[in-house]
């Protein structure tokens, strides 16, 4: 009898252990987002993936941050100027900024950020975002000097932009990564400083203080930023996971506050049980063919491959998680010429949805009927769960559909960004979600010169129509050079258009004040645990 007491008491007593285990866990002190697969750098003007820019959102800030409306609102510079015709900014930067060091932030630290962006010596694959500046294309392609692009700090707290030509969205251009400053000093000593969390010399609102390599960030409350009242967080953890089940269950185990990647086949369930939450994103995922490899040279191949995809499909049954398909390259949420018109809405679908008749008479034209003399075909994504769902799913199709069996490789985050950048590859996942509010954010990343065409694209029917949107005042015609440029892009099939992103994720109910914004960002400077 004694012992069946001593019995009870010791599992009593591991219960309640347990449970306050449990308890200790949901009531951490700190805030954890898993956060997605480790950036291939924290240098803001490198950077090219919505986790690297995420965890610089909370590093660094630029002269404006976008607000929950996706506005433009004062960050480091408090107040600004513009010319009557569009080409001169002056931004009055806020004396009270400091970096995470205690120094001073100043206007000579953004000129030198951009300047340095735009080097052809620096290879940033985000350089052409700083053609609107005055002469930045020309440095970048060595026809002119630093000295002559158009940004130059007047004094420590003034600095002056001048432009090529008027960009109505130039001011939320500069929240944006690329035109973050970065601390001189720091940079000219150490050439590996983004790398290290001891090296990294920020102005937001946190502060890296440890970074395990391919496991996790940490983040503190940075003393020195200017609005650090508002910062109510002392401490963040930024879990380095490309893994959506690990993520899933991660969180179920009340291990992580926040996961974004989360598996398609569990999507329908959380939104039964209301754990996830599902919020607009202005982005789209596409394949992208490599041009200048065969069979993916012929362009009559190229349109085959793109028509025999049915995206209903796609959407409902493979990803389920709000998106819409993609009939043309981009998303809905960008205006027009006139107030309340919807860029996708006037140009509508460029492509008909899973085209089975046509896709298979133009491989026919191409000399390869029902696929046969093709040569052996992969298509390469990056390691996920879904991307994985998704490229079996496409390639189950192209299969029925064409009588074609493509092979399927995947790829680690990193060395994914590296075969795409050496164009290794016949066929890769792609994707791009908008930097700004207008159109030209997806049109002008296939220009020639442009550092994220991946499947490299080189008409000049194309460039000249990107042009034309980027040179004219009048928007009527610059809207009509977009759509004309966009409708090329689709006919050249360049590219297959398969999704409208959506943002899935998982948040708990402690988590209060975060502002996740249309491109993709989610800023924690106003967040606490309730």
């Amino acid at each position: 009898m004694l012992k069946n007491r001593l019995l009870l008491i010791l599992c009593c007593t591991l219960i309640a252990g347990l449970l306050m285990t449990g308890c200790s866990k949901q009531q951490s002190t700190h805030l954890r987002y898993a956060v997605g697969a480790e950036p291939e750098s924290i240098d803001p003007r490198k950077s090219t993936s919505i986790a690297a820019s995420t965890i610089e959102a909370q590093l660094f800030e630029g002269l404006t941050v976008l607000d929950a409306a996706n506005r433009p609102a004062p960050a480091a510079a408090e107040r600004w100027e513009v010319s009557a015709d569009g080409l001169v900014y002056v931004f009055h930067l806020r004396q009270a900024a400091k970096w995470s060091n205690g120094e001073s932030v100043t206007a000579h630290d953004f000129e030198y950020a951009w300047k340095t962006c735009l080097s052809p010596d620096f290879a940033s694959p985000y350089a052409y975002q700083m053609f609107y500046i005055k002469n930045g294309e020309a440095y970048h392609n060595k026809k002119a000097s630093a000295d002559q692009v158009g940004v130059k700090a007047l004094n420590d707290y003034t600095l002056e932009v001048r432009l090529e030509r008027p960009a109505p969205y130039f001011l939320s251009l500069t929240a944006f990564h690329t035109y973050y400053p970065v601390h001189q000093k720091t940079v000219a000593a150490n050439g590996k400083w983004a790398t290290d969390a001891k090296s990294v010399v920020g102005n937001g609102p946190f502060l890296l203080t440890l970074w395990q390599h391919s496991s996790k960030m940490e983040l503190a409350k940075n003393p020195h930023y200017w609005d650090a009242a508002s910062v109510k967080l002392a401490r963040m953890e930024f879990l380095l996971l490309d893994s959506a089940s690990t993520v899933m269950a991660m969180f179920e185990r009340n291990q992580i506050d926040i996961g974004d990647n989360l598996p398609a086949s569990e999507i329908p369930r959380l939104l039964a049980e209301k754990k996830v939450q599902i919020q607009p994103q202005l982005g789209v995922g596409y394949y992208s063919f490599n041009m200048q490899k065969a069979p993916f040279d012929n362009a009559k191949v190229r349109k085959a491959f793109q028509l025999a995809i049915d995206r209903e499909v796609l959407v409902k049954k493979v990803l389920q998680g709000g998106q819409q398909p993609a009939f043309a390259l981009v998303p809905t949420g960008l205006a027009d010429v006139k107030p309340g018109e919807d860029f996708r809405k006037v140009g509508g679908d460029l492509l008909k949805n899973n085209d089975i008749e046509t896709a298979k008479r133009l491989l026919a034209e191409a000399g390869f009927p029902d696929g046969k003399g093709l040569p052996p075909i992969t298509l390469l994504y990056n390691t996920s769960e879904t991307h994985k769902m998704m490229a079996e799913a496409i390639q189950e199709m192209w299969k029925k559909n064409l009588g074609v069996l493509v092979q399927l490789s995947n790829q680690e985050w990193k060395v994914f960004l590296d075969s795409l950048d050496r164009h290794e590859f016949q066929m890769a996942r792609d994707s791009w979600v908008g930097d700004y509010a207008d159109p030209m954010t997806f049109i002008e990343l296939f220009e020639m010169t442009n550092g994220n065409n991946v499947p490299d694209y080189k008409n000049p029917d194309y460039d000249a129509l990107v042009n034309q949107a980027k040179k004219t005042p009048d928007q009527q015609t610059r809207m009509q050079a977009m759509h004309a440029a966009e409708k090329l892009l689709i006919d050249d099939a360049v590219i297959i258009p398969l999704y409208y992103y959506t943002s899935p994720s998982l948040v708990k109910d402690r988590v209060k004040g975060t502002m996740r914004s249309i491109f993709g960002n989610i800023y924690f400077k106003n967040a606490y645990l309730q």
